[in-house]
Formats: C-alpha cells, structure tokens, sequence
C-alpha cells in the first residue's frame, strides 16, 4: 500500500505545490485537509467547493473541508479574549489561534486514514512551522512532519511557474506577490512591496477594514464571565458575534496593524494585519476588567497577560504552562460580567461607557461631592503605617534628620 500523508491544505500557492511535489519527489498519496476557521474565500472569488477542486487538480487522492469556525470562536478566540492577548503589547494571534485548531483536525485525519506522515506548506522562516510541529508532537509524537517548503528551494515565482506546469489553477499572480491568512480573528499579510519596512501596504491589500460607514455610531458589546453574548442588546454565540463586529467595526476602517516583530526563529519581520473584531474586543473587555476585578487578581492578570500571548505565538497552545495559565485566566473571569459601549468613528474605536452588576466601582466611595461615604480619618494611619519602612530607613540609614540634611 503507497504511504499516505495527511497535509494541512489552505488552497493558497505553497500548499497547491506541495501537494503535487509531495507526489512527484516521495512517491505518496497526499489527502488534502482544509479546516475553515472563519477565513473569507469568497473574498477571492472562491468556495470551498473551488478549494477543494483545486486540491484534486493537484493531484491530492482526497479532499475535505472541515467546519471548525464555531471550535475557532469558542474554544480559541474567546480564551484568547479572557487573556487579553497581544503579542509584544500589539498583535492578537490572529495565524497563531489558529493553527492548534487545524493541527487537532489535522492529526485526527492522519489516525483516521492511517497515515504516518502529516505536511505542512510552511518555509523555514515563519512561525507556522513551529505551531504545526510542536503541536502536532504534542498530540501525537509517533506522526512523522513533513516541510516540503523547507526542501525544494523554490521562490514564490518559481512556486508559480511550478502551479503553470501542472495545470494548478491558482488566484495568485507574479505581480500580486502577497502571502494572505486569513481567520475569524483577523488577517495577516505578507511579502510583495510591503517586505520593506518603509513602503506603506497598498490599499489593496485591506478588505476587512475598507472605510464605507461615514457616521459615528456606538455599539454596546455583552459580557458574561469574560465572553461576549450580545451585541447592542441582542443575543449572540460567540462566532456569529466576533463576525458582526468584524463586519461592523471594519466598516469605520480601524483595526489595521502595522508592525515589526519578532519571529520565534530569531528573525525581524514586517506584517500587515487586520483586526477589526479581535481589538475591539480586547478592548472593551479590558476595559470591563477595569470595572470589575479585585486590585490584585487585576494586577497578577496583566502580569501574567504577554507569558501566555508569548505561550501560543511560539506554538505552546498544547503545553503544561499554557493549561495552567487557562485555569487562571478562566478563574478570573467568574465576575467579569456587565456591558461596555464603543464609539466608532473614520479609523477609531474607543470606549465611552462601562457597567456591570457587579461592579467594584462604588460611587460613595470615588465621589468628591457630598454623598462622599469615605472615611478621611482613617487614611493618617493608613499612610502613616504604609510609609513606616521608608521613614526608618532614611532617618537610620541615609541619615536623614528633622532638617531634611545627611545621606550619602
């Protein structure tokens, strides 16, 4: 019986090739696995239908599309949103949530096909390649990992030459030259014009973040234990919910990125992202957290914020810390219930409200006016003890004395 191998097919250009060259330089059998996790093919023009045939023009003996955008939404994105997860303060893991959700699928086709193998499109370069093997040894260290992208040497050109000569039908072109992934999340652009760091991205390269809206609005996102369940009053599962906001956050054109980070590989790289949804989001469910945490839980989440977008941007979705760190984070959230209210405007998105039933802002407390419920004469013994430490130290040890004279 020919091996088989099971490769994560996103439709795109490197994984076309690598399903025919898989065939041509090791003599498999390549079953072609897509996972829709909420990225737009239709915006190209295309279906899953289209995807699929693709795949098969390239020689792959099977095809299927998996539906995982509500997994992607409930099981990814909403425990990203409990974490308030940027990596290095500004990008929401948009490729990184999810590529653990094609490895489970990818690995569970593997078993159900009996392959040995899985493959990946990834270069050597990137991050993807990292999340694709790490979290598949973690799921299943027997499965072997295929890179082809690592092997055959060819550059994007002569990926598409590649396509042309096996009659792969494909939507990119030598002078459209971007690398597009794209997610319920967001999505991340790269190469082209835009791998120098001083050219601006072509306005051609935006779709979920065309300015069309020209009034200012505000919407009112619901919370319940840190996951958002309405929109402007009206019920939502999470999928459904992050799409609207997309959609309408998007038209207002706020949630585009640019940036330079850095890779896992050791590497600096410039990236374009769009995230309409996932920044509003995070921002107004930080800004619920404000309103609702105790001081110190608050204090140790932000703490504990970037170890876990660091987690996950380096592939560590399956690993001991990261699961310790969910159980945190999910603890955290049993109060953070209540709804906050964006404005929207040409390119920007803030908070103008905040409310919960279970708010720790106390009125009686914060108020300078006359239904001020704080005792005042408790605050000189308080700050009187607070400073103690300090106080001795600099009358003994700088020798500070009544005149403010002494120290070193």
């Amino acid at each position: 019986m020919t091996e088989r191998v099971v490769l994560a097919y996103s439709g795109g250009l490197d994984t076309s090739v690598a399903v025919r060259w898989l065939i041509e330089n090791r003599g498999v059998e390549v079953i072609a696995v897509a996972v829709d996790v909420g990225q737009a093919a239709e915006s190209e023009g295309e279906d899953w239908d289209a995807i699929r045939a693709r795949a098969l023009a390239a020689g792959a003996v099977e095809a299927t599309v998996i539906d995982a955008r509500v997994e992607m939404a409930e099981d990814f994105c909403v425990p990203a949103l409990r974490a308030n997860a940027k990596y290095e303060g500004k990008y929401p893991l948009v490729s990184a949530l999810s590529r653990p959700v094609i490895v489970k699928h990818l690995v569970a086709e593997a078993r159900r096909h009996g392959a040995a193998s899985v493959a990946h499109g990834c270069t050597g370069k990137g991050n993807d390649q990292v999340r694709f093997e790490v979290g598949t040894r973690a799921l299943a260290p027997d499965l072997q990992v295929l890179a082809p992208a690592r092997e055959w040497g060819l550059t994007r050109k002569d990926c598409i030459e590649y396509a042309a000569k096996w009659d792969i039908p494909l939507t990119v072109t030598k002078e459209k030259l971007y690398s597009i992934d794209e997610n319920l999340w967001g999505k991340a652009i790269e190469c082209g014009v835009i791998e120098d760091p001083w050219n601006r991205p072509p306005e051609d390269v935006y779709t979920m973040t065309v300015p069309t809206a020209t009034e200012p609005t505000e919407i009112t996102i619901g919370f319940e234990s840190g996951v958002p369940v309405s929109l402007d009053g009206v019920a939502h599962s999470p999928e459904p919910l992050i799409a609207e906001v997309n959609r309408v956050v998007g038209s207002y054109g706020f949630g585009r990125l640019d940036m330079v980070e850095n890779r896992r590989v050791g590497i600096k790289s410039r990236e374009t992202y769009e995230c309409p949804g996932a920044l509003a989001l995070l921002l107004a469910h930080a800004d619920l957290e404000d309103l609702t945490l105790e001081r110190d839980l608050h204090h140790e989440k932000l703490r504990l914020e970037p170890r876990w977008s660091e987690l996950v941007y380096d592939g560590l979705w399956f690993s001991p810390l990261k699961q310790a760190l969910d159980a945190f984070f999910l603890e955290s959230q049993k109060h953070v219930t209540g709804e906050v209210r964006l404005r929207l405007d040409q390119g920007r998105c803030w908070v103008v409200g905040r409310r919960s039933p279970v708010s720790l802002y106390d009125h009686g407390l914060a108020t300078y006016d006359a239904s001020d419920t704080f005792r005042h004469q408790d605050a000189e013994g308080f700050v009187r003890l607070w400073g103690l430490g300090v106080a001795t130290w600099s009358a003994v040890q700088e020798g500070r004395g009544a005149d403010g004279a002494g120290g070193r």
